[in-house]
């Protein structure tokens, strides 16, 4: 038994000692062990989840270890399950006891803050340190002293490499070479010229990824924490853009957009060199690209390009009826022990740090790999993020208008300059609505 579940028998003790000295003074014969029952009562909590967590057999696991509670998981598509929130905690009803947020749509419920449990209230303190401190804080408001969520998965990013092409190129494959040799943008230019040149094909799969290089790992995004445009001349956003500009002018970005039937062929075939991808690609490659089966490594990206790319937290709307169950839940669901589980499961990458020194953690060698164990990578560029950018309700919106103006780059020849006013002034128009 833990300390904390050692302390929360000790006060129950207490209690009921209590109550049963203050009913003898009375006199009062009554039955008390009622009191005894009530704390066995049965508690049903809904848990809303997105995506293939594999919360549904972890809850199972919990259901065993507590009889008295019942979970009940719904996973809905992403969009639909943010949608379904924000319209019941805006409505003040039919929120569930549990919800998950992404990180992306985070800040759009940060702005409702009295619609969530404060887990500082709760106990939360006292898992603090076992979780990466970015992860941490960007669960918390501005103020850090109200925090919305608990840490489930981040996604570090990587380079994904095809190994077959950098030793076409002539260039390294040994994941710590290849860090060490690709360990500035300067250095990823070159090896992306390279790699061109030897091979007749594209370093980077698309203009979208090139641009998210440096636009990932940016302190500030699109948008400052009180909702201004940040898109000027010296903002960290031109910086991507013009990054990304200039490696469509070396003539070393593909034309393969994320997700696209042809993007899925290209990771099978090996028709591109690089991916800068998070740690949830591999369990994607792994599942859909059979005949690339050991011909992709992974190796750390240079610290400028160091960045998170996915992940979720858990938080307790205010509706609920049992918060205190819902976060013994919730904490013992996201405990070191359990993001294991879910990592080798499901490849929710893990925000628990002391997951990077078990040995089931360190010895996953990925078959798809080439027998790498890439969770080790993965680990170490978790520990270079700085952290996470506000990016508001209209960061996606943005995102698209800024995309737009690239692919007219890439595709049509546009003035980038031209490009990136147009895409400005749209943006400017969508804060105004």
């Amino acid at each position: 038994m833990n300390l904390k579940s050692m302390k929360k028998w000790a006060a129950f003790g207490i209690s009921s000692l209590l109550a049963l000295s203050l009913a003898a003074c009375s006199g009062n014969s009554e039955d008390t062990s009622g009191d005894s029952n009530d704390s066995k009562e049965e508690i049903t909590l809904d848990f809303w989840t997105f995506g293939a967590t594999g919360y549904e057999e972890l809850a199972k696991e919990y259901e065993n270890e507590n009889p008295n509670i019942k979970i009940k998981v719904k996973s809905s598509e992403t969009a639909d399950h943010h949608d379904a929130l924000f319209t019941s905690l805006s409505a003040g009803s039919g929120a569930p006891d549990i919800a998950m947020l992404e990180i992306d749509q985070f800040d759009r419920f940060k702005v409702a803050q009295d619609r969530f449990e404060n887990l500082y209230d709760l106990g939360a303190n006292d898992v603090k340190s076992q979780y990466l401190d970015w992860k941490w804080v960007s669960g918390a408001n501005a103020d850090g002293d109200f925090l919305f969520g608990l840490p489930t998965d981040i996604g570090p990013k990587a380079l994904y490499y095809r190994t077959d092409l950098f030793e076409q190129a002539g260039l390294p494959i040994d994941p710590a070479e290849v860090a060490a040799l690709i360990n500035s943008p300067e250095e990823f230019e070159k090896a992306g010229l390279q790699v061109k040149e030897k091979t007749g094909m594209p370093f980077v799969d698309s203009i979208e990824m090139a641009f998210r290089a440096y636009l990932d790992a940016a302190e500030t995004a699109y948008l400052t924490p009180d909702n201004e445009l940040n898109l000027g001349a010296d903002s960290e956003v031109k910086r991507a853009y013009d990054y990304a500009v200039r490696l469509n002018d070396l003539g070393i970005v593909g034309k393969f957009e994320m997700w696209s039937p042809e993007w899925a062929n290209a990771v099978n075939q090996g028709e591109f060199a690089a991916e800068l991808g998070a740690g949830w690609l591999k369990g994607w490659m792994e599942g859909n690209a059979p005949d690339a089966v050991g011909k992709w490594n992974v190796a750390t990206l240079p610290t400028d390009f160091a960045a998170n790319w996915g992940g979720s937290y858990i938080a307790i709307p205010n509706e609920t009826k049992h918060a205190q169950e819902a976060y013994d839940f919730i904490e013992w669901l996201v405990s070191p022990e359990n993001q294991l589980k879910s990592f080798q499961s499901h490849g929710l990458f893990p925000s628990a740090q002391s997951v990077y020194d078990m040995d089931e953690f360190k010895s996953n060698a990925d078959e798809f790999f080439g027998g790498q164990a890439t969770a080790p990578v993965f680990a170490e560029a978790a520990q270079d993020i700085a952290g996470i950018p506000y990016k508001g309700e209209k960061y996606f919106p943005i995102h698209n208008e800024i995309l737009n103006a690239l692919k007219n780059v890439q595709n049509e020849g546009a003035d980038s300059e031209k490009e990136w006013e147009a895409a400005v002034k749209r943006a400017e128009d969508l804060l105004n609505r």
